[in-house]
């Protein structure tokens, strides 16, 4: 059950990030201008946002009292950050020499905190280049990492990862080993990252627990109410924010609305002072 900490942050220092596949971000203003009024985050990310620069709604995000910054192109990828003040040092991509990948990372820094918002490439079929880029697109990250943050500094990854990286994130584990969600080379991948120093918020708060998804896939019918899904959207820190951790939960409500994303929202708020 998702908890709504609005009250507990009007009343003390917190910074509530969520995050948030929109899978076309024009497709889904209807749910997320709402979800914004309602739980006021100090920052949404989104990815999958499906829209060329020039046509994402900005207006409608400046109108609920959000700034807005992006990077995207028509139908394919794209990630966003709406913020409620105005982000510092916005960069795009990957600057290593390699494909920037422009639209499938933004990081900007928020009341002193650097954000990371991704959108890891799925990896489509195990023998593809699509999934060796996959792999080879979270080296890359987590050489940007080393090169550009500290752990030992706040810091926050989030986003679509595309990773269920235990058993006990997905409905069924024995069926869906070897999906390049989830399948060993993945998870290694995803390890390796998460080893420059970096936890799962959301595993710190409910650990062992099942039956908790952030992807339902729209040909299954009845997914959320069945539990049929998958752990693939998260929110990471450094352990120096970690450790101020106030709660981490996944709202479903995004999911069971009117024409909705396949994914649904994952919340954390922190601790700032």
């Amino acid at each position: 059950m998702f908890v709504n900490h609005t009250d507990k942050k009007d009343s003390m220092g917190i910074f509530r990030i969520a995050t948030y596949n929109v899978n076309s971000i024009r497709s889904r203003l209807h749910i997320v201008l709402p979800w914004l009024g309602k739980h006021r985050p100090d920052v949404l990310c989104m990815q999958e946002t499906k829209v060329a620069d020039g046509q994402f709604p900005e207006n409608e995000f400046g109108a609920a009292g959000y700034h807005v910054t992006f990077r995207g192109a028509k139908q394919y990828n794209g990630v966003a950050m709406a913020s409620r003040e105005k982000p510092e040092a916005v960069r795009f991509g990957l600057s290593d020499g390699g494909p920037a990948d422009e639209d499938r990372l933004i990081a900007a820094v928020f009341a002193g905190i650097p954000v990371i918002n991704t959108y890891v490439p799925q990896g489509r079929e195990r023998e593809t280049p699509h999934f060796a880029y996959k792999l080879a697109w979270f080296e890359r990250l987590r050489k940007f990492f080393a090169r550009t943050y500290s752990p030992d500094a706040p810091l926050i990854w989030c986003g679509d990862l595309n990773v269920a990286p235990d058993q006990i994130d997905v409905h069924d584990p024995k069926r869906l080993l070897g999906h390049v969600c989830f399948t060993p080379e993945v998870w290694e991948a995803f390890a390796a990252v998460r080893s420059w120093g970096l936890d799962d918020v959301y595993r710190r708060q409910h650990p062992g627990e099942a039956d908790r998804y952030t992807f339902f896939d729209y040909r299954v019918p009845q997914a959320v109410r069945r539990r049929l899904g998958w752990r693939i959207d998260h929110i990471l820190a450094t352990p120096t924010l970690a450790a101020r951790t106030l709660g981490c939960d996944i709202d479903l409500n995004p999911r069971l609305a009117e024409k909705p994303s396949d994914h649904t929202i994952l919340t954390a708020d922190f601790a700032t002072d």
